[in-house]
C-alpha cells in the first residue's frame, strides 16, 4: 500500500491534537533538556575563548601600545630572551591579534568594522621557569612602566578557578540535561503508545485490508520527530537569549575584569550548537517513536 503524502500530515497532526496535553509536556521536557545543554556548550565555549590566551602556560602577558617603536619592541624582547626566570616567551604582532579578534567576533559585524589591525596592541606571552604567583608577580612588574609598554595582565590562579568553576557547573547542567533527555524519550513513546491505543480498532482495520507496518508506522514516527523539532526550535531560541544577555552583561564587566574581554562565542561555534541541538531534537524524536511503534503497534 504505498504511502501518500497528505495521509501522513492528515494523520500526524490529528495524532498530535488528539494528545494535545502529552505533546505539549514532551515538547518542554525536550526544550528544557536541550536548552541546558546548548547552554553549557555555550558557556564552555566562552570560557575557552577567554583563556585561549593564557593556554600553553602562560602566566603574564606584556602588552605593548600599538604605536610601539622598533626600538622599544627590541628592548623588551632582549630583556625577556636574558631573563634567567623565563622560560620562553612568544611575540604576537598585530595582524595575529587581529586574527584573534576576528576569530572571536566574526558573527559581529559592526564591532569588525570599528576595528583595524593597526589600533590593536602586540603582546609578549611569556612562560616563567616558576609557578609561584609571588615570583610571576615580580618578574612581571620588572616590565611595569617601560619604554612601549602598555600593562602587564597575569592569569595566575583566576583561569584555573575559572575553568574548575565552569567545569563543575556544566557537569551539573549536563547531568540534568541527560536525565531530562530520559524523560523526553519516555514522554515521547508513551505519547505515541497513547495515540496509537486511542486508534487501535482503526489499526486493526488498516491491517485486514493490507495495510503494511510502514505504511501505520510513519505518522506516528513522524508524530515524535515533530516533537523533537519542536523543542530544539525552542532551545535554540532559549540559547540565542542566553547568550545575549552574556554579550551584553560582560561587554561592561571585560574592562573592569581582564580574564572576560574574549567571553565570547565565535558563530562557526554557535552554528554547531545549533546544528547538535537541531540533530539531537530529530534523533530523540524519531528514535522514541520507533521504540513505541515497535513495541506497541500490536494493540
Amino acid at each position: 500500500m504505498a504511502i501518500k503524502a497528505d495521509y501522513v500530515l492528515r494523520e500526524t497532526g490529528g495524532n498530535l491534537l488528539r494528545n494535545f496535553t502529552l505533546t505539549l509536556a514532551s515538547v518542554l521536557t525536550v526544550l528544557v533538556s536541550l536548552a541546558l545543554l546548548g547552554s553549557a556548550l555555550t558557556i564552555g565555549y566562552r570560557v575557552d575563548n577567554a583563556t585561549d590566551r593564557w593556554k600553553g602556560g602562560i602566566e603574564f602577558i606584556v602588552y605593548m601600545n600599538s604605536d610601539a617603536e622598533q626600538e622599544q619592541l627590541a628592548s623588551i624582547q632582549a630583556d625577556l630572551a636574558e631573563n634567567p626566570l623565563v622560560e620562553r616567551f612568544s611575540y604576537v604582532d598585530q595582524d595575529a591579534t587581529y586574527e584573534e579578534f576576528v576569530e572571536l567576533f566574526d558573527d559581529q559585524p559592526a564591532i569588525l568594522e570599528s576595528v583595524t589591525p593597526d589600533i590593536l596592541p602586540t603582546s609578549y606571552r611569556v612562560v616563567p621557569i616558576t609557578d609561584d604567583p609571588d615570583a610571576i608577580k615580580a618578574l612581571g612588574d620588572t616590565f611595569e612602566g617601560k619604554p612601549g609598554v602598555r600593562e602587564i595582565a597575569f592569569a595566575f590562579e583566576t583561569v584555573k578557578k575559572l575553568q574548575g568553576l565552569t567545569e563543575r557547573i556544566n557537569r551539573l547542567i549536563l547531568t540534568a540535561s541527560v536525565a531530562l533527555l530520559v524523560s523526553a524519550l519516555l514522554l515521547i513513546i508513551n505519547t505515541i503508545r497513547m495515540a496509537m491505543f486511542a486508534r487501535r480498532r482503526e489499526i486493526e482495520v488498516m491491517k485486514l485490508v493490507g495495510a503494511t507496518n510502514w505504511f501505520i508506522r510513519v505518522p506516528f514516527m513522524l508524530e515524535g520527530l515533530v516533537q523533537g523539532l519542536l523543542g530544539a526550535g525552542g532551545a535554540i531560541v532559549s540559547v540565542i537569549f542566553l547568550n545575549q544577555w552574556f554579550d551584553t552583561e560582560f561587554a561592561s564587566t571585560g574592562s573592569d575584569i581582564p580574564i572576560f574581554e574574549n567571553f565570547t562565542i565565535a558563530g562557526d561555534e554557535m552554528s554547531f550548537v545549533f546544528m547538535l541541538l537541531v540533530g539531537l531534537g530529530s534523533l530523540l524524536g524519531i528514535g522514541a517513536s520507533a521504540i513505541a511503534v515497535t513495541r506497541f503497534l500490536d494493540v
